[in-house]
């Protein structure tokens, strides 16, 4: 069986995630079969499995770290929140059902045997399992019926190391506070505390990890530095989202809709020279972009209510309207059409109209489609015509449904990897497009061809710009994080706590 180690913070994005990525490529590094591990999840940004299945996109990282393939077993419940107080409950890559805050709080323990069902998985085919917490495991309120914090360190039998993030201010109460807050047999299986996201001398943080290990008696095992390291965030607690990125030659911007999901579907666009993607959420920040995309979102049609309230539907049409480029992706496509209709409720219910800008109906349905897709870019009139040819490979995870009328091109050919059926996808119409596959662009060809729609309508040679192998561009990331890790965090100690356990 596996030995476990468990990273958990003081904190929601304290840096759980990407500590936990590192240990997985370090552990990698040293010649062990490594897996990541988080029982619960909740986030909107996801990803689907060539299995057909969906997880968590955190766990989908980790993997990448630790040199394997993604699998639901690594994260066998996924919480997609629809509001305020309910989510979707995934369970084992498939959907359970919609439950309110309070009734999942009182179901969730029946999910352990699914939940030990797929460690045990993991622990008989890896020598090694890094879990990963969630939130806080102080949370007073969360304590009784934990499944993802001590309540799972404790089914694991996984030693923990408790993570503070210094550059939100406060990580000395952070770590304190929340060891205080443990019961005492929690406390014992905290064996070291780290303090994240560290800009400047350490020396001057002596005395404080001093008074951390004499207040706690818990070893501090690093001072990790804070990390520019691009590799795909898990939600929208993402620092791209708040970054204030000046236009250049070519500028796009992603509308921030507030239940935005799989915005990794631009991260590819960020590593080019000579290419700015912001994320705008006021009509001010608009500004004059080359491209305008519509993104993914949980809630189609709130989030369409909200971006006629906010006036930027107004502004988008406005732009539209003067031959500006836009684009959707799943939710953000949907938008575009001309009606959206709920009949079963899968979101608030009834229909409302769409932008119009594509003539194209959505029907939201029942199913919900999971499937891995590649293929390529069809011929499309106009300006998109340079997209032509271009490779893609992707993923389809929507409850829509929809129906394009006359006049309306298909934008992509592409395979379901699961069922192996082919189809023609998507859809252009004049100066708007949209497509129902997330990760379109991270081929490098399909990157490649989107510059050439751009360069071509602004009237620019955009054949010195290119977009990268981002495949290959994660993996140089990984190790730079790993080597970074290895400079601050005493990994002697780690093993030491690895090897003992609890």
């Amino acid at each position: 069986m596996a030995k476990a180690i468990m990273v958990q913070g003081t904190m929601s994005n304290a840096g759980k995630s990407l500590l936990a990525a590192g240990l997985c490529r370090i552990f990698r590094q040293d010649g062990y079969k490594v897996a990541p591990f988080k029982s619960q999840n909740m986030a909107l940004n996801s990803f689907i499995t060539r299995e057909g299945l969906e997880m968590g996109r955190a766990q989908v990282m980790q993997a990448e770290a630790a040199g394997i393939a993604p699998s639901v077993l690594m994260n066998p419940i996924l919480l997609k929140p629809t509001n305020d107080v309910g989510s979707q409950v995934i369970v084992n890559g498939e959907v359970l059902g919609t439950m309110s805050a309070r009734d999942y709080f009182r179901y969730k323990k029946k999910l352990i045997p699914d939940i030990m069902k797929a460690f045990s998985r993991l622990s008989e085919e890896y020598d090694i399992i890094v879990l990963e917490g969630a939130g806080s495991p102080a949370e007073i309120n969360l304590k009784s019926d934990d499944i993802v914090n001590m309540g799972m360190a404790k089914l694991a039998k996984a030693p923990v190391l408790l993570v503070g993030d210094i550059d939100r201010g406060g990580v000395f109460a952070q770590l304190i506070g929340t060891v205080d807050l443990l019961e005492e047999d929690e406390r014992a299986m905290v064996k070291g505390l780290i303090i994240n996201k560290f800009r400047g001398d350490k020396s001057i943080l002596d005395p404080g990890v001093k008074m951390l290990e004499e207040r706690s008696g818990i070893p501090v095992v690093g001072v990790a530095p804070y990390l520019s390291i691009q590799v795909e965030d898990e939600d929208s607690l993402t620092e791209r989202f708040d970054r204030k990125t000046e236009a250049a030659l070519l500028d796009i911007a992603v509308v921030r809709l507030p239940r935005i999901s799989n915005f990794t579907d631009f991260n590819p666009l960020e590593s080019i020279s000579g290419v700015s993607l912001r994320y705008v959420k006021h009509v001010g920040e608009l500004g004059n972009p080359d491209l305008i995309i519509l993104p993914g979102t949980k809630n189609t049609m709130e989030d369409l209510a909200w971006l006629r309230s906010s006036g930027l539907e107004a502004a988008i049409l406005k732009e539209a309207s003067r031959g500006k480029l836009i684009f959707g992706i799943c939710g953000g496509y949907q938008m575009l059409g001309e009606s959206l209709s709920d009949p079963f409720g899968v979101e608030a219910g009834g229909s409302m109209k769409g932008m119009g800008l594509l003539p194209m109906d959505t029907v939201f349905t029942e199913r919900k489609t999971r499937t891995r897709v590649e293929g390529a870019f069809l011929a499309p009139e106009g300006v998109y015509g340079p997209l032509a040819g271009g490779a893609l490979e992707g993923y389809e995870i929507h409850m829509g449904e929809s129906t394009v009328k006359e006049g309306v091109r298909p934008l992509t050919r592409i395979a379901d990897s699961v069922s192996g059926l082919e189809k023609e996808e998507g859809a252009v119409f004049e100066n708007v497009c949209g497509t129902y596959v997330h990760g379109v662009f991270d081929r490098e060809e399909s990157v490649k061809a989107l510059l050439k729609v751009l360069g071509q309508k602004k009237g620019i040679d955009v054949e010195e710009m290119s977009g990268v192998d981002f495949a290959a561009f994660k993996e140089t990331q990984y190790d730079i994080l790993a080597s970074e890790l290895r400079k601050h965090l005493d990994m002697k100690k780690i093993y030491e706590i690895l090897e003992a356990g609890i």
